[in-house]
Parts: C-alpha cells; structure tokens; sequence
C-alpha cells in the first residue's frame, strides 16, 4: 500500500514538474523544480494548510460561542439549576423533611 502511494506520488509530482517545464518552454530536467514548477507543489500545500487552519478556527469559535461544557454522553448541555429545583429534588430523594423544605423554601424566597 505504502509502495503504491510512493508511485502515484511520485507520478504526479513528475507530471506536475514536467507540464510546469514544458509550458516555460524549458527542456525537462534536474532544474525544472526551481524554475517556477515548486510552486505548483507549494501553492496548493498552503492552500490546504490555509484551510486546515480556517476550519479549526471555526470549531473553536463555536465551541466557544456554544458555551460551556457538556454534561452529558450526548453532548447536550444540562439546563442551569437552580437553588429550589436543588431544594425540591433533594425534598423529593427524602434527604430533608417538609418542614426543613418549607423553611429554606421561605429563606430562598426572599
């Protein structure tokens, strides 16, 4: 597989140096590379990398925008909790009783 990649590699590269060559009117050979044709390879390469980079700043702009962290497997955010949502699920557990519920229920209230 690796062999196979270097080849088709390999081929286009020639391709590229050769067309590049043959367009300047420069007979093919070990200079063709530095007589324009690099940037046939360069151009696109930082092309990809301009693009690598646009995208990433997108995600982390979003996440950012998206705000805060996820909770859950899914991904979605637990709504904000409030003191009384805590107050009745700790009610509805049994942890305190109903006059204890009553009581910080007042106090929260305020």
């Amino acid at each position: 597989m690796r062999t196979r990649l270097t080849a088709i590699v390999s081929l286009a590269l020639l391709g590229i140096a050769t067309t590049s060559a043959a367009q300047q009117g420069v007979p093919p050979g070990p200079h063709m590379l530095w007589n324009g044709g690099a940037w046939m390879i360069i151009g696109p390469l930082m092309m990809l990398v301009f693009l690598a980079a646009a995208v990433a700043v997108i995600v982390l702009v979003a996440r950012w925008l998206g705000g805060g962290r996820r909770d859950d497997a899914s991904g979605r955010r637990e709504a904000a909790r409030t003191a009384l949502d805590i107050l009745e699920e700790r009610y509805a557990r049994g942890e305190i009783d109903r006059q204890e519920f009553e009581e910080r229920r007042s106090v929260l209230g305020r």
